[in-house]
């Protein structure tokens, strides 16, 4: 149900946004050419600069009469000691593991995980993600500082995933295998509680219920939380989007029941729009009731272009990325790249593509191997191996299995079949260059 659902979810977690091209740089001044020479020493000069230091305070310091102190007393210790030993630190290391499952099964995520990276991280240098604020009205340079600042993550979020009810669920109909793991189940709860959680949930009580909901790991359990916040409010838009994603077993189903989240949330959208300067918390609600309008908006185009009608898919999505520009975290760009490619849109495709394939954005499987037809079939019509193998390639034939490569190297886990069906119109091409 959140974007890190999906068939070919493992290849998609498999990949990371890879690092920007290099390019040229300025010329550095005295400071800056000082640090780099320094940075590149390594981490040997440094030692030797600490033993040098070391050698020098030896008799201030009196390093020799603390070593043999400590000699002696690690000489007096008794067997008795490091049993102790152990088992305090078998004792401390058990109950920070059973504090971690603890965090783990109410949070669905590591508390430790979640101090180093939000804590530590900076301190040494890390970047921190910021996504701009959906809602905030924010200059050209703050949202080209926000993309330049974008962190690499573990897992990137799959824009194109499946309806769980409609569409997973089927599968495990046919095959009786379940398409979900206990992980995608975990990054969804967390998503979940991202996108649809704040911290003024407790002045409404069916967003309270529909918080303890997305920590639910039984789906029934969680339909059946849905049907209580409905009962407590009737335009519990959080509610409907549960049903539509997990109990509607057709994409019918599931558009009908996003329509009436749609109008549930675009009322409770005006609501706290017309509050968001009362406080901080009304700021974070408008936040979390914008996040979902936007998911509501972006689904409903997914039903309509799994429905036939492609062109109404497009100008959902094409109003929601003009009316939402700062909200990239749910890559709609991706879902608009699909829509326009069963249009044979090839031209809005490379609009598209000439946005958002750029070295200060993350990559994803979608662009690369979108990059990669687009650039196929420009050569694929006239390319002629016995041609190709006398003259040598083109540069746009060249560029074009370059890509191919690009694609299958960030995300070699997408379907065989995807990666023949873009390879194939090429195979001299591949064969030629592998050669050379």
């Amino acid at each position: 149900m959140a974007d890190c659902d999906g068939l070919s979810e493992a290849g998609t977690a498999a990949a990371s946004p890879p690092a920007p091209a290099p390019g040229l740089s300025p010329p550095l001044g005295w400071r800056e050419r000082l640090r780099a020479g320094l940075a590149g020493t390594g981490a040997s000069l440094w030692f030797v600069a600490g033993l040098g230091v070391l050698y020098a305070l030896r008799v201030p310091l009196r390093l020799c009469e603390n070593l043999a102190a400590v000699t002696v007393f690690l000489n007096s210790l008794t067997p008795k000691f490091y049993v102790a030993l152990t088992g305090t630190s078998s004792l401390i290391s058990g109950l920070i593991f059973i504090f971690e499952w603890w965090y783990f099964h109410k949070h669905g995520t590591s508390f430790i995980e979640q101090v180093s990276v939000s804590h530590l991280r900076p301190l040494m240098g890390g970047t921190e993600s910021s996504i701009s604020e959906p809602g905030s009205s924010s200059s050209n340079s703050e949202s080209e500082t926000s993309r330049q600042n974008l962190s690499e993550c573990k897992v990137w979020r799959n824009p194109l995933n499946l309806f769980r009810g409609a569409e997973y669920r089927r599968y495990t109909w046919v095959t009786g295998k379940e398409p979900l793991t206990y992980y995608d189940m975990n990054l969804s709860a967390q998503d979940h509680q991202t996108f649809f959680t704040c911290d003024t949930d407790f002045l409404r009580p069916s967003d309270t219920v529909m918080q303890k909901a997305w920590r639910e790991r039984n789906p029934p359990a969680r339909i059946k939380a849905a049907y209580q916040a409905l009962e407590l409010n009737n335009d519990c838009a959080t509610a409907y989007v549960l049903l539509a994603e997990e109990e509607a077993t057709t994409i019918l189903d599931a558009e009908r029941l996003f329509k009436q989240a749609l109008k549930a949330g675009e009322t409770i959208y005006r609501r706290s729009q017309q509050c968001q300067h009362q406080s901080p918390q009304h700021e974070a609600q408008l936040r979390r009731d914008t996040n979902v309008l936007v998911y509501i908006k972006r689904r409903l185009a997914m039903c309509a272009r799994k429905l036939g009608r492609i062109k109404e898919a497009v100008k959902i999505m094409r109003d929601l990325m003009k009316e939402f520009p700062p909200l990239t975290m749910l890559n709609i760009h991706e879902n608009l790249l699909e829509s326009l490619l069963e249009l044979q849109a090839y031209a809005d495709v490379q609009a598209v593509l000439a946005k958002y394939d750029d070295i200060s954005l993350p990559k994803s499987a979608a662009i690369c191997y979108t990059a990669a037809l687009l650039k196929t079939r420009t050569v694929s019509d006239k390319f002629s191996p016995e041609t190709a193998s006398r003259r040598g390639l083109s540069t746009a034939e060249i560029n074009a299995v370059e890509a191919i490569h690009r694609a299958v190297e960030f995300n070699p886990h997408v379907p065989k079949v995807y990666n023949l069906l873009t390879a194939i119109t090429l195979t001299g091409c591949a064969t030629l260059l592998g050669n050379a």
